[in-house]
């Protein structure tokens, strides 16, 4: 099963300094509010307008907890990638690359915790394995009772929901501390790979290509190309330029910035070679993308 959809950066990979200049001025872009409600959401529907919402690499503004109930597919959470199936918990922090793919059979529950709240939550990912019914099945039901007083209307129903959120962290917490696997320290290609997909995160408007990602690291590009393989099954360029392609989806989806304008947000040199890039990325020119949408 491939990972990720999408034609190999064959032409580009092997320029990506080219797309690798930052911006002559910082382009301003829509910024998320402060803050945001908590929201529950089947995983399936994350998908609706395009696999590529789930599959491709991204990061979220807010908490964010994956509940598998059925199927398997495969998730890529800070540069290592790893299998799930049923049962499985996944929680991701704010600003943290991830995508996965979805099994046809696959499907769960997504728990955003909304941004500028209050909870008490993992700084790192965590990714639980919930072989007991116990615990799968209080999971589920705090998460129905989140649910059902987000839905109810009634007086209160808002601060009722928050307080069942705070028993889900403190569910996490606990499932946190009986996980059999949750003190073991990374390996060295897992360290780096995540430390790689932090400093991508951060600095992928810059036009930085993955040359200058190695130097900051202290690796060769080759090196970091390796480990990138060895943690996720992709190379440093294919994370970089599907992290790149995401955003501009998003942008040519979700706002009326001119093409050119979001080229030079993403720090490409051109908005021609933007869309070089975008269509050999998606199969499709960003004017296409956004008449389509």
């Amino acid at each position: 099963m491939k990972l990720f959809s999408g034609t190999p950066l064959a032409q580009f990979s092997k320029q990506p300094e080219k797309t690798a200049r930052a911006p002559r001025h910082v382009v301003a872009l829509p910024e998320a509010p402060e803050t945001s409600p908590v929201r529950i959401t089947p995983i399936p529907r994350l998908a609706a307008g395009g696999r590529w919402r789930v599959e491709a690499m991204r990061s979220l503004s807010e908490p964010l907890l994956l509940w598998f109930t059925r199927g398997q597919g495969r998730i890529t959470v800070g540069g290592i990638t790893r299998g799930f199936g049923a049962h499985n918990a996944i929680f991701i922090p704010p600003g943290c690359m991830h995508g996965f793919e979805l099994g046809a059979q696959s499907y769960g529950t997504a728990v955003f915790f909304g941004r500028g709240g209050a909870f008490d939550l993992p700084k790192e990912p965590q990714h639980l394995r919930i072989r007991d019914v116990g615990p799968q099945a209080e999971l589920s039901g705090l998460i129905d009772n989140v649910q059902k007083e987000l839905e109810s209307g009634r007086p209160g129903a808002e601060k009722a929901a928050q307080h069942h959120m705070g028993l889900l962290c403190v569910w996490l917490e606990r499932n946190m501390a009986s996980a059999g696997d949750q003190g073991k320290r990374p390996d060295a290609a897992r360290r780096l790979a995540r430390r790689f997909a932090d400093l991508l995160e951060r600095d992928f408007r810059t036009g930085k290509g993955v040359a200058d990602y190695a130097r900051d690291l202290g690796v060769t590009p080759t090196h970091l190309t390796r480990v990138c393989n060895q943690t996720c099954g992709r190379s440093a360029s294919d994370l970089l330029h599907d992290r790149l392609t995401f955003e501009a989806r998003m942008l040519l989806s979700e706002t009326k910035l001119p093409v050119a304008q979001i080229s030079e947000a993403l720090g490409y040199t051109s908005a021609a070679y933007f869309t070089r890039a975008f269509q050999h990325r998606t199969g499709k020119t960003p004017t296409a993308f956004r008449r389509q949408g």
